[in-house]
Protein backbone atom coordinates (compact mmCIF):
# COMPACT_ATOMS: atom_id res chain seq x y z
CA UNK A 1 0.00 0.00 0.00
CA UNK A 2 2.92 2.41 1.09
CA UNK A 3 4.12 1.65 -2.68
CA UNK A 4 1.50 2.29 -4.51
CA UNK A 5 0.91 5.71 -2.17
CA UNK A 6 4.19 7.32 -3.45
CA UNK A 7 3.13 6.16 -6.83
CA UNK A 8 0.42 7.85 -6.89
CA UNK A 9 1.80 11.10 -5.29
CA UNK A 10 4.75 10.71 -8.09
CA UNK A 11 2.38 10.10 -10.96
CA UNK A 12 -0.12 13.14 -9.55
CA UNK A 13 2.86 15.84 -8.55
CA UNK A 14 4.02 14.82 -12.46
CA UNK A 15 0.84 15.39 -14.22
CA UNK A 16 0.45 18.82 -12.49
CA UNK A 17 4.00 19.98 -13.04
CA UNK A 18 3.84 22.46 -10.24
CA UNK A 19 6.85 23.40 -11.59
CA UNK A 20 6.14 23.90 -14.41
CA UNK A 21 2.48 25.62 -13.65
CA UNK A 22 4.72 28.53 -11.43
CA UNK A 23 5.31 30.83 -14.61
CA UNK A 24 2.24 30.44 -15.98
CA UNK A 25 0.54 31.27 -12.93
CA UNK A 26 2.80 34.55 -12.94
CA UNK A 27 1.65 35.18 -16.41
CA UNK A 28 -2.19 34.99 -15.31
CA UNK A 29 -1.28 37.29 -12.49
CA UNK A 30 0.08 40.24 -12.90
CA UNK A 31 0.70 43.56 -11.36
CA UNK A 32 -1.04 41.44 -8.65
CA UNK A 33 0.58 41.26 -4.75
CA UNK A 34 2.03 38.47 -3.42
CA UNK A 35 -0.17 38.42 -0.96
CA UNK A 36 -3.00 38.34 -3.65
CA UNK A 37 -1.68 35.68 -5.72
CA UNK A 38 -1.26 33.57 -2.89
CA UNK A 39 -4.93 34.10 -2.04
CA UNK A 40 -6.10 33.53 -5.70
CA UNK A 41 -3.57 29.97 -5.45
CA UNK A 42 -5.28 28.88 -2.30
CA UNK A 43 -8.57 29.26 -4.23
CA UNK A 44 -7.45 27.52 -7.48
CA UNK A 45 -5.77 24.63 -5.30
CA UNK A 46 -9.49 24.04 -2.74
CA UNK A 47 -11.26 23.62 -5.82
CA UNK A 48 -9.04 21.05 -7.50
CA UNK A 49 -8.83 19.32 -3.98
CA UNK A 50 -12.79 18.98 -4.51
CA UNK A 51 -12.91 18.05 -7.96
CA UNK A 52 -10.19 15.21 -7.32
CA UNK A 53 -11.53 13.91 -3.82
CA UNK A 54 -14.80 13.73 -5.56
CA UNK A 55 -13.40 11.19 -8.86
CA UNK A 56 -11.46 9.39 -6.05
CA UNK A 57 -14.55 8.87 -4.43
CA UNK A 58 -16.85 7.65 -6.90
CA UNK A 59 -14.77 7.77 -10.45
CA UNK A 60 -15.38 3.80 -9.75
CA UNK A 61 -18.76 3.76 -9.14
CA UNK A 62 -19.06 5.43 -12.55
CA UNK A 63 -17.08 3.07 -14.62
CA UNK A 64 -18.72 0.06 -13.05
CA UNK A 65 -22.09 1.47 -14.14
CA UNK A 66 -20.72 2.28 -17.45
CA UNK A 67 -19.97 -1.08 -17.42
CA UNK A 68 -16.05 -0.84 -17.98
CA UNK A 69 -13.81 -2.62 -16.29
CA UNK A 70 -11.02 -1.56 -14.14
CA UNK A 71 -8.67 -3.11 -15.94
CA UNK A 72 -10.04 -1.52 -19.47
CA UNK A 73 -9.57 2.02 -17.71
CA UNK A 74 -5.97 1.06 -16.82
CA UNK A 75 -4.81 0.17 -20.16
CA UNK A 76 -6.59 3.48 -21.08
CA UNK A 77 -5.98 5.43 -18.70
CA UNK A 78 -2.42 4.38 -18.69
CA UNK A 79 -1.95 5.11 -22.81
CA UNK A 80 -3.39 8.67 -21.90
CA UNK A 81 -0.50 9.17 -19.34
CA UNK A 82 2.14 8.35 -21.55
CA UNK A 83 0.82 10.57 -23.99
CA UNK A 84 1.08 13.51 -21.34
CA UNK A 85 4.81 12.25 -20.52
CA UNK A 86 5.40 12.54 -24.14
CA UNK A 87 4.10 16.28 -24.07
CA UNK A 88 6.17 16.88 -21.15
CA UNK A 89 9.72 15.42 -22.37
CA UNK A 90 8.87 16.88 -25.77
CA UNK A 91 7.70 20.82 -24.10
CA UNK A 92 4.20 20.86 -26.23
CA UNK A 93 2.61 20.53 -22.60
CA UNK A 94 3.96 23.46 -21.94
CA UNK A 95 2.64 24.93 -25.34
CA UNK A 96 -1.06 23.56 -24.47
CA UNK A 97 -1.05 25.41 -20.89
CA UNK A 98 0.13 28.58 -22.35
CA UNK A 99 -2.67 28.46 -25.04
CA UNK A 100 -4.96 27.85 -22.11
CA UNK A 101 -3.59 30.78 -19.71
CA UNK A 102 -3.52 33.13 -23.10
CA UNK A 103 -7.33 32.64 -23.48
CA UNK A 104 -8.28 32.96 -19.74
CA UNK A 105 -6.61 36.30 -20.06
CA UNK A 106 -8.71 37.26 -22.14
CA UNK A 107 -12.04 35.65 -21.10
CA UNK A 108 -12.29 35.64 -17.25
CA UNK A 109 -11.03 38.26 -14.28
CA UNK A 110 -8.73 37.59 -12.17
CA UNK A 111 -10.66 36.01 -9.68
CA UNK A 112 -12.25 33.44 -11.70
CA UNK A 113 -8.87 32.34 -13.05
CA UNK A 114 -8.45 30.46 -10.00
CA UNK A 115 -11.31 28.35 -11.27
CA UNK A 116 -10.37 28.44 -14.83
CA UNK A 117 -7.71 27.72 -16.23
CA UNK A 118 -5.71 27.61 -13.11
CA UNK A 119 -7.67 24.94 -11.05
CA UNK A 120 -9.06 23.15 -14.56
CA UNK A 121 -7.89 22.34 -16.66
CA UNK A 122 -3.83 23.27 -15.34
CA UNK A 123 -4.57 21.45 -12.29
CA UNK A 124 -7.58 19.53 -12.25
CA UNK A 125 -7.34 18.26 -15.70
CA UNK A 126 -8.55 14.81 -17.92
CA UNK A 127 -5.06 13.87 -16.75
CA UNK A 128 -4.96 14.30 -13.02
CA UNK A 129 -8.54 12.65 -13.04
CA UNK A 130 -7.77 9.95 -14.47
CA UNK A 131 -4.85 9.01 -12.51
CA UNK A 132 -6.93 9.63 -9.02
CA UNK A 133 -9.36 6.59 -10.60
CA UNK A 134 -6.90 4.49 -11.00
CA UNK A 135 -5.40 4.92 -7.90
CA UNK A 136 -8.71 4.77 -6.40
CA UNK A 137 -9.09 1.34 -7.84
CA UNK A 138 -5.98 -0.07 -6.02
CA UNK A 139 -6.37 1.29 -2.79
CA UNK A 140 -10.39 -0.19 -2.19
CA UNK A 141 -12.04 -0.09 1.00
CA UNK A 142 -12.42 3.03 3.93
CA UNK A 143 -8.44 3.04 4.71
CA UNK A 144 -7.30 3.07 0.62
CA UNK A 145 -9.69 6.10 0.03
CA UNK A 146 -8.74 7.92 3.11
CA UNK A 147 -5.40 7.34 2.06
CA UNK A 148 -5.96 8.43 -1.69
CA UNK A 149 -7.77 12.09 -0.35
CA UNK A 150 -4.51 12.46 2.02
CA UNK A 151 -2.09 11.67 -1.11
CA UNK A 152 -3.89 14.36 -3.24
CA UNK A 153 -4.35 16.68 -0.44
CA UNK A 154 -0.19 16.64 -0.13
CA UNK A 155 0.35 17.31 -4.13
CA UNK A 156 -2.57 20.29 -3.50
CA UNK A 157 -0.14 21.07 -0.45
CA UNK A 158 2.70 21.04 -2.34
CA UNK A 159 1.71 22.73 -5.63
CA UNK A 160 0.20 25.57 -3.14
CA UNK A 161 3.72 26.15 -1.60
CA UNK A 162 5.76 26.32 -5.28
CA UNK A 163 2.77 28.93 -6.60
CA UNK A 164 3.17 30.66 -3.02
CA UNK A 165 7.08 31.66 -4.29
CA UNK A 166 6.42 31.27 -7.74
CA UNK A 167 7.98 34.46 -8.47
CA UNK A 168 11.45 33.78 -6.37
CA UNK A 169 11.59 29.86 -7.77
CA UNK A 170 10.71 31.19 -11.15
CA UNK A 171 13.73 33.44 -10.86
CA UNK A 172 15.47 30.61 -9.43
CA UNK A 173 15.27 28.01 -11.73
CA UNK A 174 15.20 30.27 -15.25
CA UNK A 175 14.26 28.93 -18.51
CA UNK A 176 17.14 26.22 -18.82
CA UNK A 177 16.40 24.76 -14.71
CA UNK A 178 12.63 24.12 -15.75
CA UNK A 179 13.28 22.12 -19.19
CA UNK A 180 15.92 19.94 -17.36
CA UNK A 181 13.14 19.08 -14.55
CA UNK A 182 10.29 19.28 -16.84
CA UNK A 183 11.97 16.53 -18.91
CA UNK A 184 13.04 14.44 -16.17
CA UNK A 185 9.31 14.08 -14.31
CA UNK A 186 8.25 12.96 -18.08
CA UNK A 187 10.27 10.23 -18.16
CA UNK A 188 9.48 9.09 -14.54
CA UNK A 189 5.72 9.65 -15.23
CA UNK A 190 6.12 7.37 -18.89
CA UNK A 191 7.76 4.40 -16.58
CA UNK A 192 4.59 4.72 -13.87
CA UNK A 193 1.87 5.08 -17.00
CA UNK A 194 3.75 1.80 -18.66
CA UNK A 195 3.09 0.03 -15.23
CA UNK A 196 -0.18 0.96 -15.52
CA UNK A 197 -1.19 -0.61 -18.88
CA UNK A 198 0.95 -3.84 -17.64
CA UNK A 199 -1.13 -4.30 -14.51
CA UNK A 200 -4.19 -3.65 -16.65
CA UNK A 201 -3.41 -6.12 -19.88
CA UNK A 202 -2.78 -8.49 -16.95
CA UNK A 203 -6.35 -7.39 -15.00
CA UNK A 204 -7.81 -8.61 -18.35
CA UNK A 205 -5.82 -11.54 -19.01
CA UNK A 206 -6.80 -12.98 -15.29
CA UNK A 207 -10.23 -12.39 -16.03
CA UNK A 208 -11.16 -13.19 -19.48
CA UNK A 209 -9.26 -16.76 -18.11
CA UNK A 210 -11.81 -16.69 -15.11
CA UNK A 211 -14.18 -16.49 -17.33
CA UNK A 212 -13.48 -19.00 -19.61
Amino acid sequence: MIETLLNGFATLFVIMDPLGLAPLFLGLTPGLSTADRRRLAFRACLIAFAILAVFALIGISVLQALGVSLGAFRVAGGLFLFWIAFELVFEKRKTRKEKDAEAAMTEHDVFEIAAVPLAIPLMAGPGAISAVILLSGALPGPTGQASLLLVIASVIGVTYAILAVANRLDRFLGQTGRAVVTRLLGVLLAALAVQFVADGIASLVAGSRLAS
